[in-house]
């Protein structure tokens, strides 16, 4: 187990520098000049070279990135021109409302899509069982963005229930009941497609599991239904749909940059559409790599957790 461990950290390390180099490189191939955009109307040839000169873009490309790195490792990420503060404290600040989006999106499509492929399973070819197809092909046929509009207009326009944006109200001063209210629709709307994701997989992954020997030989035992069913089958079958589910954490991080749009939620989805508007160029670099990086770390813990459950994998 350990030593399993310990192989997926340092095939973690590789992939990180990967990243940072993909990150920089896609940054570099941006049409247009940085300088130039942060200027705006002041972009005279003598202040572009100027900010050129402090941001480093008038060296070569392999020296901008061997002084980019150098300064992540060294906790820098750089200084926003836009907003005039650190790179990192506005990336952490709005990667936290990310992280709280996101998170709660997860756990809720985790739930209910491992509750609805049991259920789907457990009762093939019936009613519910049909009914839970019919809600899981709906939900990952739709596009993300038009059901939270939907909702804006059902929930918040007509029945006046949620909110249609914010993370909070300003006169309610911030406490976790008012987050809770504000969360409920943009973290149904981003949750829809994982769930019909997880939900078919774990169905598929159930149902293999129910016709193998052991679970036969559980229930000749004499064990009833739901011990055969939560002790047994579901233990096996979550080994295959543990994986599926750090995958679906990067859609989930990843659809979070349109819902909070839609949502004005203010977290980092949002912070890069604008920061790539204005070239922002160590504000999208910043965000664009904590954002992939946690998605790395997602999905190294899904595979320690894999490990934990798959005696296999423990060597």
């Amino acid at each position: 187990m350990w030593i399993y461990c310990f192989k997926r950290i340092l095939a973690t390390i590789p992939i990180l520098i990967g990243l940072t180099l993909i990150v920089f490189l896609i940054m570099a191939m941006i049409p247009g000049d940085p300088a130039q955009a942060l200027l705006g109307p002041w972009a005279t040839p003598e202040n572009v070279v100027r900010v050129k000169a402090e941001l480093g873009l008038d060296k070569p490309l392999y020296q901008q990135y061997f002084i980019w790195m150098h300064n992540l490792l060294s906790g820098d990420f750089g200084r926003s021109f836009v907003l005039n503060r650190p790179v990192v404290d506005e990336v952490l600040e709005r990667f936290s409302a990310t992280l709280v989006l996101g998170g709660c999106a997860l756990l809720l499509s985790s739930v209910l899509g491992l509750l609805a492929g049991i259920v789907s399973a457990i009762r093939q070819f019936s009613w519910s069982d049909r009914f839970i197809t019919l809600g899981v092909l709906l939900g990952i046929s739709m596009p993300s963005f038009w059901i939270g509009l939907l909702m804006i207009m059902v929930f918040s326009v007509q029945l006046q229930w949620f909110p249609a944006s914010g993370m909070y109200d300003i006169w309610q001063g911030g406490g976790l009941g008012d987050l809770l209210h504000h969360l409920v629709l943009p973290v149904v709307t981003l949750s829809l497609v994982a769930t019909g994701v997880i939900a078919r997989l774990t169905r598929t992954a159930m149902l293999e599991v129910l016709r193998l020997d052991f679970i036969r030989t559980a229930r000749a035992k004499g064990l009833n239904e739901r011990q055969v069913i939560f002790r047994h089958a579901f233990r096996m079958a979550l080994v295959s749909v543990i994986p599926v589910i750090g995958i679906q954490a990067g859609f989930v991080f990843g659809g979070a940059v349109y819902i909070e749009t839609v949502f004005q939620w203010p977290g980092l989805g949002a912070m890069l559409v604008k920061a790539v508007a204005t070239r922002d160029l160590f504000l999208v670099q910043g965000g664009v790599l904590i954002a992939a990086a946690s998605y790395v770390f997602i999905n190294l813990f899904a595979d320690v957790l894999q490990a934990m459950l798959d005696p296999r994998l423990k060597s």
